[in-house]
Order: structure tokens, then sequence, then C-alpha cells
């Protein structure tokens, strides 16, 4: 479900930007992230957080539902919101499939120039020593690792530089600095990367994203806009997980409601 809005006196919410408020406008509101994990058009698992961001949310979210099942779901889908280096690393941990969209996917997937520009330092090959070359065959050699800011797993990023980028012909479509081009790396994650994009570029991986955007998108829209259900009703973290339990529970008991027909039939 993403957002949702709060009365203006709940002191647990954070202040998060709406995509869209009643005057059609971006407004930064008190709210919570609902998050929601659907598995056979059933609500199987919600956490309610105070994170802005999703990425934050998706441990939080699978440790639930580890608790609940006993167990680590093989495949979970999700879209560019949850696609990080600590995400992708946590999935490896305990065994699950890495199916979650990355910041550039959809760039990497359908933009065959993007994909494939020899300057794009990702796609420099890399000789015996472990340097990157660049397209007019020079040697990028290793400055320093630096650690990314407020990353929990340790991840590093790779500096390098040019050896010497006078006199290049290829310059300027290389980069625009005036000395050596500098570069950053970070290999474990480029493979990550590479495995999302075989992943979800392959029929199942196709058929996974499908179900998701017809499962989980249609879970949110049918809570948010048929039950209207846009703005919460109680205060408070511990309320609202009280609050979004019972609308969870409502939706799961309508959808086993209608699909009883349909049991019938298939006995």
């Amino acid at each position: 479900m993403n957002a949702i809005v709060t009365p203006k006196t709940d002191h647990d919410a954070t202040f998060m930007r709406m995509k869209k408020d009643y005057m059609g406008n971006d407004q930064l509101l008190p709210g919570y992230n609902i998050q929601l994990g659907v598995c056979d058009e059933y609500i199987a698992v919600f956490d309610v957080k105070q994170y802005a961001s999703d990425m934050e949310c998706f441990k939080p979210l699978i440790e639930k539902f580890n608790q609940i099942y006993e167990k680590y779901p093989e495949y979970p889908v999700a879209d560019a919101g949850y696609g990080s280096f600590n995400n992708y690393l946590y999935c490896e941990e305990h065994g699950m499939k890495k199916y979650m969209k990355f910041t550039m996917y959809e760039k990497e997937s359908k933009d065959k120039k993007y994909r494939d520009d020899p300057y794009r330092a990702v796609n420099f090959p890399i000789d015996a020593d472990g340097d990157p070359i660049c397209p007019n065959g020079k040697k990028f050699h290793y400055l320093y690792s630096r650690p990314v800011r407020g990353n929990k797993y340790g991840r590093t990023e790779e500096f390098y530089q040019c050896e010497d980028c006078s006199n290049c012909l290829q310059k300027e479509k290389c980069c625009k600095c005036k000395g050596n081009r500098k570069i950053r790396l970070n290999e474990e994650l480029t493979k990550f990367h590479k495995e999302v994009l075989c992943n979800l570029n392959s029929i199942h991986g196709a058929l996974l994203r499908m179900n998701r955007s017809i499962q989980s998108e249609g879970a949110n829209g049918i809570i948010k806009w048929n039950r209207s259900y846009t703005r919460a009703r109680r205060r408070g973290s511990k309320a609202l997980n009280l609050e979004i339990a019972m609308i969870c529970c409502g939706f799961n008991l309508h959808k086993f409601h209608l699909k009883k027909p349909a049991m019938k039939k298939a006995a």
C-alpha cells in the first residue's frame, strides 16, 4: 500500500512526500509506510513502518513472514524501490532468489544504447591484473577503496584512475573531466545487477513480474480505491498495526468468499 496519511496529532508518524493530495499536488504529510506481502491473491503478511524508503522495509517484512510461516519465500518479487545491495545480500544469505528490480532496471532492459555504451565503467573489460581497460586501450589503476556511508553490510566502492587521457581522440565521448578520468566500481553490486537482469528477463521472471503486478498492485488498488481506505483512523504505530490487521483479514475473507463458487465447480 506504500504510504498512508494519518492525523497530524499522531506523534509516531513520519513526514513523507505523498504522491498526490486532493488538490493534485505533492505534499509532505504525516504517514506510515504500509507493506503488504501477497501470495496466491491473499495477503500473507503485512507490516507498518516509519521509514520513508521501501528499501529499509524489505528485511523486516521478510523476517515477519519467516516468523509466521517458518520459512523464507523462494521468489520475493518486488519493484525498483526494494532493489539494493543490502537486500540482495540478505536474499543471498537466506537462500532466496533475487527478483527485485533495481533503480536503472528499465533503462538497462530497454535502452540498448545505454546498456551497451562502451564508455560506461561497468562495460570496461578487465585485464589479467584485474584492472579495467578503456575503449582506447588505456589501463585504469587502482587508487583506493571507500566504505559506502551508512551501509550495514560493509559495502565498499573501488576507485580507479586512467593512466593517461591526454591526446585521447575519444575523450569527449568518454568523459568531460580535465585530467585523467576517475571511475568507481562495486564488483559485487554489478554482479548482483547482472543476476537480477538475467532472472527478471527470463520467461519465469516475466511471469513472476506479471503475477506481482496483478496480485500486489491489485490488492493495493482494492483496499485504497475500491474500499476508499486512504487515511488511517487510529493514532500510533501499535493501534495502526491492529487496524491494518483487520483490513487484511477483511480483504482475505472477501477474497475467499468470491472464490467459493469456483472452488465448488472445481470439486
